[in-house]
């Protein structure tokens, strides 16, 4: 199915020049001469780089079908990472280089979405937010409350981040997943 590329959307699957890739970020540009542009932000499935591409406001882009599937978060082995289909209880592997960028924040019976093209899983998406607790943190000097202190926390994925003060360890902290950044408490 083809589309032109002022109908382009976030999160759709393109084909473009014989390469694969979901649309990352979409912006109109109209220069002071000539026709308006759509730069496309896209992720190569094939080499996971990003890259713009434009388009002219006219031109067509193969968009393509793809199934996404809510899976929870099992177990590791040799074999890869493993995820569960809730609702029909089947399993599926996915290697390393797939969940890379999802392993700071991922515990056993998260829930994450992925992605699959033509059978085969290209992409992994967390939530917005995930929920962890802090497994080590030192406690906070009393009377250092200028500039919005924060120290390092160790949650139990392993990952270290800055929270405030207050947060104490033992605690669940909401992540937010886009730049591993405290939010609250949970």
């Amino acid at each position: 199915m083809s589309v032109v590329a002022t109908q382009l959307k976030k999160g759709q699957c393109i084909e473009y020049q014989g390469e694969r890739g979901i649309v990352l970020g979409i912006e109109h540009r109209t220069p002071g001469k000539g026709n308006a542009l759509i730069a496309a932000t896209i992720r190569s499935f094939k080499t996971s780089k990003t890259k713009t591409i434009r388009f002219a406001s006219g031109e067509k882009v193969e968009i393509i079908e793809t199934d996404r599937q809510k899976l929870e978060y099992s177990y590791k082995d040799q074999s890869g990472y493993h995820f569960m289909d809730t609702n029909t209880y089947e399993s599926t592997a996915l290697q390393e280089d797939l969940v890379a960028d999802a392993l700071p924040l991922l515990k056993e019976g998260q829930e994450i979405e992925v992605l699959f093209l033509a059978g085969e899983p290209v992409s992994v998406s967390l939530p917005p937010s995930v929920e962890l607790t802090i497994t080590s943190s030192a406690e906070g000097v009393k009377g250092n409350t200028a500039n919005n202190p924060s120290k390092p926390a160790t949650l139990e994925t392993g990952l270290t981040i800055q929270v405030p003060l207050f947060v104490k360890e033992g605690e669940t902290i909401k992540v937010n997943t886009l730049d591993n950044s405290y939010m609250s408490r949970a």
